[in-house]
């Protein structure tokens, strides 16, 4: 039962290696929780003092995670689940369980690619991003990345762009919103594909929860690409864990005296693939998933990606369709920015308008809404926007 598996994992004081053991000892969380402490003690590795600890038999957490879990449409998978991924399991220290939201992909049949890099990103490595997370989905990859802002922000939006399959991994519980200005890509990667934790609802994060959870998100692939990272970044924590579980890394490279470079250009001359389009992943792939990879695709990019968007400050001409006066209509200066920043035929994520108009979420989330209710801008799937009207000043 669930709840026995959330009661081990949630006892203070074990390791997930600990956890482990135990499992391949007994054949269930529930014989664990039923067993005699002198058959506790046989177990590998295991000491005194940590099969103490199993004398906690208290159910009320456990209790409580599922009632969040049921609440939250949360989804529960285990180890011992078939639907675990076989490529997470294989790894040394793989998660007793997982929570997931959404519909998650079956990994081990899919070209899974872990895009990360630094939160403190250039406009270059924004554009590389979006860029490449976009020509991977295309080209028939799953993306998955942490949803951290930065790189892992815009190559989950370009992957979003195309249409396909994302996840994330994240190092919270999945009703805790972080960063908060990633509230929108939440909702989009979860209706797109999942997001995973293998903590439960509430968990908030914490700087140690991150490199720990560095394992599951390569873990979940077959290949890690760094995009942009410095000399000390957790970019380059993901890609060492990756090289330890037997997986590929590759790297973008990046001008030799920039500082959010040196990672990746250190990684390249270690022997790291080297990347400039989607399909020099793709096609180291391409005789085990012949079916899955589509290489013209991946080279297929959008009209607007990346900086090229951020410094768009005026929209570009459209036909005219309905004119309107600003006197008229009583626009507010931040609903007129954002008619501005709106364009008529690309949607655009909420993520995205929030950046190019550097206005906060809750002005643009209100403007929006009234916009909305006035028929001047239309909402397309995943919380995504373009301008129903032509401006005239």
């Amino acid at each position: 039962m669930l709840k026995y598996w959330l009661w081990l994992t949630e006892l203070t004081g074990l390791t997930n290696q600990t956890r482990l053991a135990l499992l391949r000892h007994f054949p269930s969380p529930e014989d664990v929780y039923y067993a005699d402490p002198e058959e506790v003690l046989l177990t590998e590795g295991i000491t005194r003092q940590q099969a103490a600890l199993l004398k906690n038999k208290d159910l009320s957490t456990a209790d409580r995670i599922l009632a969040d879990c049921q609440r939250l449409n949360i989804r529960i998978l285990t180890l011992q689940d078939a639907a675990y991924p076989g490529r997470l399991k294989n790894i040394y220290d793989p998660p007793c369980l997982l929570y997931v939201q959404g519909r998650l992909p079956v990994f081990d049949e899919e070209v899974a690619v872990a895009v990360v890099g630094t939160r403190d990103c250039t406009p270059y490595g924004v554009t590389c991003a979006e860029k490449l997370g976009y020509g991977l989905t295309r080209g028939g990859a799953v993306v998955v990345t942490g949803l951290a802002k930065g790189i892992d922000a815009a190559a989950t939006r370009g992957a979003l762009r195309a249409g396909g399959v994302t996840a994330a991994v994240v190092g919270n519980g999945l009703d805790v919103l972080y960063p908060p200005e990633s509230r929108y890509l939440y909702e989009d990667v979860a209706a797109a594909g999942a997001i995973l934790s293998e903590y439960p609802p509430g968990t908030e994060p914490a700087g140690w929860h991150f490199p720990v959870r560095n394992r599951i998100l390569s873990g979940l692939c077959l290949a890690t690409l760094v995009v942009e990272a410095p000399e000390r970044s957790g970019a380059l924590i993901t890609a060492g864990t990756a090289l330890e579980q037997g997986r590929e890394v590759f790297a973008v490279p990046g001008p030799i005296d920039a500082p959010t470079s040196v990672g990746c250009n250190r990684l390249i001359r270690d022997g790291a693939g080297l990347v400039s389009e989607a399909w020099d992943l793709l096609q180291e792939y391409e005789a085990r998933f012949p079916d899955k990879l589509r290489p013209e695709e991946s080279r297929h990019q959008p009209s607007i990606l990346g900086y090229q968007a951020r410094q768009k400050t005026e929209p570009r001409p459209v036909p005219p369709s309905v004119s309107l006066s600003h006197n008229d209509l009583s626009l507010t200066d931040d609903q007129i920015t954002l008619l501005k920043a709106l364009p008529e035929e690309e949607p655009m994520l909420v993520d995205d308008l929030i950046e190019l108009t550097d206005l906060p979420t809750r002005r643009v989330l209100s403007a929006l809404t009234v916009l909305e209710i006035e028929h001047l801008i239309e909402q397309h799937s995943g919380k995504r926007y373009t301008r129903a009207v032509t401006l005239t000043e």
